[in-house]
């Protein structure tokens, strides 16, 4: 449910609570109403009262035989000689008193003698004479009610009226007519409030009901859930591939004890593969983000079993999520070769076996945003190498292909390439054609590079005219030394104290790695120049694909081969047998091999099975100060070497390590 609906839900809940209180208190208020309303006072229930016990003490006056009435309170009327005359009467319930004539009526005059006895003595006992009774009726008035004055504070300070205003029949009329309008109306408002009650509520249920299977895939298949979907299962699987030890005790102390080789080891972190994307594929060729340490993104080529997938896959690594990939971009054709701007962290540039340069957007989809024609404006061959070069504000994609062309391109225009040179070679038999497999520039150096071609051979090529050479390739000064396809080439980064930055690494399937020193730019040959290398790496047992010198230590570089191993060598220790050699994965070939840009410690490896091994070399990615001088001693140790066993240029006599 998204957000504005269950604003609408909570809106509807609020208003059916308001109408619900606003009942209640109407309720309320006319049960107070009704309580307030004006009853007997108090002080006219106590007269009631009084007047109801002064009715009854009479009566039982009456019945205990004492006198009928005061004389006093019946005015014109003569004192009785005697009250003896009433003993044996009795007050009827009408109020009228009547003779009895029961026997009991002499027990009670003998009674009253024998009283008036008692109380005087010097009385003398004589008969009674009692005479012959008649019955007589008479009527008994009650007595005026006594006036009870209650003290009031009103009494003060308002006038009392003495006359009650008199009402008139038609405002009685219109009094009650007024009073059976405010009932209905009363009646209609609680009426409406009941139906607007029951509305809501039905809203609220028609709002979180249950979905139809139709609704429901229709939400499901909308762009906007997929995105949701998409981003937030993204963040919640970085969380949860945290290897942070979140319960760690640091109050327990670790083991003294080290093993003897840590620091010697490489530590698989991480193996990045996803089925759907890496099923039937090999990876092409990695890199690191430059801008994001854990960030890498592997090019795949084609999986020829699955028809409606597109034939090229990119895609980009997170080491804070395992399970799939961060983005995934299509290709028509397979990805040969990829690599990370470095100027813009967004943008994605791969070269395809058809010959396109594509260039996709992390912010975009996953088409490119950008490709090149397929036209002979630029490449029509395999793209198997490319390269940035130039600075933030002036900087050109460098792109070659097999065919022995090498294009220049701006990054916001691939329409057509900027510069093309063709790369030819007089010598070559057939074919002028100089077939490049690999390329690289030195630091710093943006108009030479360096070649890897398919027969063997390393050219040195320049995309201007420059002093004492022309554009286009140098085809005298000629790199001999591998006896077949140059897989890898890479030039010493410009880091530390001592410059090496004209030492290059070239990997072959011929089994070996070669060390080279680029000749001077300054000094061109003018006659064909056969360049030895100065050192060779003899230990594989399979193909060479690939060759890294560390971006940290001036000594170290890594391989691997097509048995699956990946070897760190450091020429100051040692020259002939790699100091860590570790069989990656199934032991599938291993293609690219790539360092991470912010401290060397980490490599990416490519594997043939799709899967994209990410390894940590540990504390041998930390240089010491001495290491630059070492290699300045190696290194002339090696050519020392050479000169001693008659190595010269021109000589194709190599010196051989470790076999």
């Amino acid at each position: 449910m998204s957000d504005k609906r269950r604003a609408e839900i909570e809106a509807k809940r609020a208003k059916l609570a308001e109408l619900r209180k606003a009942r209640a208190d109407r309720q309320r208020a006319e049960t107070e109403r009704r309580q307030a309303e004006p009853g007997p006072s108090s002080g006219a229930r106590r007269d009631v009262d009084d007047l109801v016990n002064q009715l009854v003490g009479s009566r039982s006056g009456l019945d205990t035989g004492g006198d009928l009435t005061p004389s006093s309170s019946l005015p014109n009327t003569p004192p009785r000689p005697s009250t003896n005359l009433l003993h044996g009467l009795t007050l009827s319930p009408s109020g009228r008193v009547s003779r009895q004539s029961d026997v009991g009526s002499d027990k009670v005059s003998m009674g009253t003698t024998m009283v008036g006895m008692m109380e005087h003595v010097d009385r003398v006992l004589t008969p009674r004479f009692i005479p012959d009774l008649i019955d007589v009726e008479q009527e008994l008035f009650e007595l005026p009610q006594r006036e009870r004055v209650i003290y009031n504070k009103e009494v003060q300070t308002t006038a009392i009226e003495t006359e009650t205003p008199q009402i008139s029949e038609n405002e009685i009329r219109q009094q009650i007519m007024r009073e059976r309008e405010l009932e209905a109306e009363r009646i209609a408002q609680d009426k409406e409030l009941e139906e607007e009650s029951v509305q809501l509520e039905k809203e609220i249920e028609e709002e979180i009901r249950e979905l139809t299977e139709e609704e429901r895939s229709h939400i499901l298949s909308a762009p906007e859930f997929l995105d949701f979907v998409e981003q937030s299962s993204k963040i919640v699987q970085r969380a949860l591939n945290d290897g942070y030890d979140y319960i760690r005790d640091y109050t327990i102390g670790t083991e003294a004890n080290g093993d003897d080789s840590e620091g010697k080891r490489v530590k698989r972190i991480c193996a990045f593969y996803d089925e759907r994307y890496g099923k039937n594929r090999s990876i092409t060729d990695i890199d690191w983000s430059p801008k994001y340490p854990e960030l890498s993104v592997a090019s795949y080529n084609k999986n020829p079993a699955a028809l409606n997938e597109p034939d090229g896959i990119v895609a980009v690594w997170n080491l804070h999520l395992l399970d799939r990939p961060e983005f995934v971009f299509h290709s028509q054709s397979d990805v040969l070769s990829v690599t990370f701007s470095p100027f813009h962290s967004n943008l994605v540039f791969g070269g395809t076996y058809s010959g396109q340069i594509l260039l996709w957007d992390t912010r975009s989809k996953h088409l490119p945003v950008l490709k090149t024609p397929l036209s002979a404006a630029g490449h029509t061959h395999p793209v198997y190498a490319m390269q940035m070069v130039g600075t933030q504000n002036a900087h050109n994609l460098i792109t070659s292909s097999t065919d022995g062309t090498v294009c220049s391109w701006l990054v916001d225009m691939l329409a057509q390439p900027q510069e093309t040179l063709e790369l030819i070679h007089a010598g070559h038999n057939k074919t002028g054609e100089v077939a490049i497999t690999t390329l690289d520039f030195p630091d710093n150096e943006t108009t030479t590079f360096w070649v890897g071609t398919e027969e063997g051979n390393v050219y040195q090529a320049n995309r201007y005219d420059r002093a004492g050479a022309k554009a286009g390739l140098n085809q005298y000064d000629i790199y001999k030394g591998h006896a077949g396809p140059v897989m890898g080439l890479h030039f010493h980064p410009l880091v530390g104290p001592v410059d090496f930055s004209d030492l290059f690494l070239t990997a072959s399937v011929d089994w070996t790695v070669k060390l080279w020193r680029a000749k001077s730019l300054a000094k061109p040959s003018t006659a064909a120049h056969a360049i030895s290398p100065i050192y060779s790496f003899d230990e594989a047992d399979d193909y060479v694909y690939d060759v890294k010198w560390h971006p940290a230590h001036p000594a170290l570089f890594g391989t691997v081969d097509g048995s699956g191993r990946f070897d760190v060598w450091n020429l100051n220790t040692d020259t002939e047998v790699p100091i860590v050699s570790t069989n990656v994965g199934s032991g599938r070939a291993i293609n690219k091999l790539q360092w991470d840009r912010k401290d060397g410690r980490r490599a990416a490896l490519g594997g043939s099975d799709g899967k994209l091994y990410v390894y940590d070399i540990g504390d041998m990615a930390l240089p010491r100060e001495s290491e630059w001088t070492d290699l300045q001693k190696t290194v002339a140790g090696f050519i020392g070497g050479a000169q001693a066993n008659g190595v010269v240029d021109g000589d194709a006599t190599r010196i051989v390590a470790g076999r």
